[in-house]
């Protein structure tokens, strides 16, 4: 079937009223903070979503309860899928989504529909967050990882991280390397390259911005440490992966 009259006319449409989607950026950077356990984060990005839900996003249906349970099924997949590729497993994540879906579908109201957005997303961060805490016991260990994933973007020493936990550096390295099986540093790298790799995915933005807002000293820099870790460097990697789940009729749920 030939889209092109249909989608010249609603691009006509849109044109007209002034809709403008919401950036693809502001999309991924709401998933990231699923995917990377930021429960608080969640919260503080659904209070913002829920103030005007209906900003940026296409019309899915002229049913207003099933054109939000539409975005509802959109973001659940989304991020199911997202929270596989940095960790959770395929049963688990899956699973889930199958439970929130169903209990959408069975949603008589477009406004407890968008409430349990705000629960689906609390509900996977909170997975990942614990996730990233597997086998991990001491409370200085859980606390400095959490720290290390809210600020990928600054730069991270054994000293500055120690500073905020307020313990000696030296006993921190001693007990991440012993608590979580890798060295500080090394982990940092794993932790910035997997993000690397989703933003590399499922967003627009560029190698450099996603470079600098990993905190890599340079494009250089983030290429070799990308693709010693993976075999590929960002550009390529981006074209194997680019876009794998991208839905591009919907804004962030």
């Amino acid at each position: 079937m030939n889209t092109d009259r249909d989608l010249n006319y609603r691009l006509y449409l849109q044109r007209e009223e002034g809709f403008r989607r919401l950036p693809i950026s502001s999309e991924y950077e709401k998933y990231n903070a699923v995917s990377s356990g930021d429960v608080e984060k969640v919260k503080e990005n659904f209070v913002k979503i829920k103030e005007n839900y209906y900003n940026g996003k296409g019309v899915l249906s002229d049913d207003p309860v099933k054109n939000v349970r539409y975005h509802f099924i959109i973001a659940t997949a989304m991020i199911s899928r997202i929270c596989i590729e940095n960790g959770m497993s395929h049963d688990l994540a899956y699973t889930l989504s199958d439970i929130y879906i169903r209990r959408a579908d069975k949603c008589e109201s477009a406004e407890k529909i968008i409430d349990m957005i705000g629960e689906m997303q609390i509900d996977y961060a909170g997975r990942m967050r614990e996730l990233r805490k597997e086998n991990v016991i001491s409370i200085h260990i859980r606390k400095c990882i959490d720290y290390i994933y809210e600020n990928l973007q600054e730069k991270l020493t054994v000293r500055s991280v120690a500073e905020y936990l307020k313990i000696d550096p030296t006993y921190l390295s001693k007990l991440f390397s012993k608590e979580v099986g890798v060295s500080f540093r090394e982990f940092i790298i794993n932790a910035r390259v997997g993000v690397a790799k989703n933003m590399l995915a499922y967003s627009d933005f560029t190698i450099s911005e996603i470079s600098l807002s990993l905190g890599f000293s340079s494009q250089s820099a983030f290429t070799d440490t990308f693709k010693r870790s993976t075999g590929f460097t960002p550009g390529q990697y981006r074209s194997a992966n680019g876009n794998s789940f991208m839905v591009q009729s919907s804004g962030m749920s």
